[in-house]
């Protein structure tokens, strides 16, 4: 067995430590999800669930979440049709203009959320999309796209061209190409970018705070005026919630991977 040095022990605490100076905090939300008081806290004399019961009992956040899980799954399915033919489409060309193409997928990443967030209230102006779930579903499927394509990419690149090639070859057309031989050999690159997509469209907040105003009210906006205007502990109730949905979708998707990896 091989002996490691004493660099790499310190490399991998380096590494632990940022891990835990980027992640604890996030735990911290847990406890103060539990309080018995009408502000953010710890718990004082007793555990309450009370908090957790209002995202069921209070309409403004049980409207709130349906909301955003309406947009969240509508926006997340554009993104990954249409950035998954978007990866592949690049992947079959692959010349010059394909990685344009990559190229301005990936501007909703490199652009900073403010300066988007306004080019689509002015564009949405124009285009009578202001505060209407129309103009909400279409940004948040835009900053998804980035995302799907990334993952679907790197999914293609995997993958022989000589597969397709022998699915032409036998009979198939681009359809039944595209639908029966690439996209089975790429579905945990397009779980993954869906997932990225639902994720970012439920938790944007930018985009929202410019683009929206009292007809349509996400969670994440909820979220927002919950602090700001009188420090409600049922947003630290959501965001617990939010933290373990996503932790059960990311080792969900692990352990397919993983299966689906082990039966190859």
């Amino acid at each position: 067995m091989e002996r490691r040095s004493w660099h790499f022990y310190i490399m991998l605490g380096l590494a632990w430590t940022v891990v835990a100076f980027l992640v604890l905090p996030l735990l911290v939300v847990v406890p103060v999800s539990f309080t018995d008081q009408r502000f953010l806290s710890f718990p004082q004399e007793t555990i309450s669930f009370k908090h957790y019961a209002n995202l069921v009992a209070d309409p403004f956040w049980r409207n709130s979440i349906l909301r955003s899980l309406f947009v969240s799954t509508v926006s997340a399915t554009f993104s990954t049709i249409l950035g998954t033919m978007c990866a592949i489409g690049c992947w079959r060309l692959a010349n010059q203009y394909a990685e344009w193409v990559r190229l301005l997928m990936l501007t909703p990443i490199i652009v900073p959320s403010v300066v988007h967030a306004l080019a689509f209230y002015r564009t949405w102006i124009d285009l009578g999309l202001i505060d209407t779930y129309a103009g909400v579903i279409l940004s948040h499927t835009i900053i998804g796209l980035p995302y799907v394509v990334i993952t679907v990419s790197a999914s293609l690149a995997n993958i022989d061209l000589r597969l397709e090639q022998a699915a032409r070859s036998l009979g198939a057309d681009m359809s039944k190409t595209v639908r029966w031989v690439l996209v089975p050999l790429v579905m945990p690159g397009i779980l993954s970018g869906a997932i990225f997509a639902f994720i970012i469209s439920w938790d944007e907040i930018v985009v929202l705070l410019f683009i929206t105003s009292r007809n349509i009210y996400l969670l994440p906006k909820a979220i927002w005026d919950g602090i700001n205007e009188n420090v409600d502990p049922t947003v630290a109730a959501v965001a617990s919630l939010l933290i373990g949905v996503t932790l059960v979708i990311l080792l969900v998707q692990m352990s397919w991977r993983g299966l689906r990896g082990a039966k190859r």
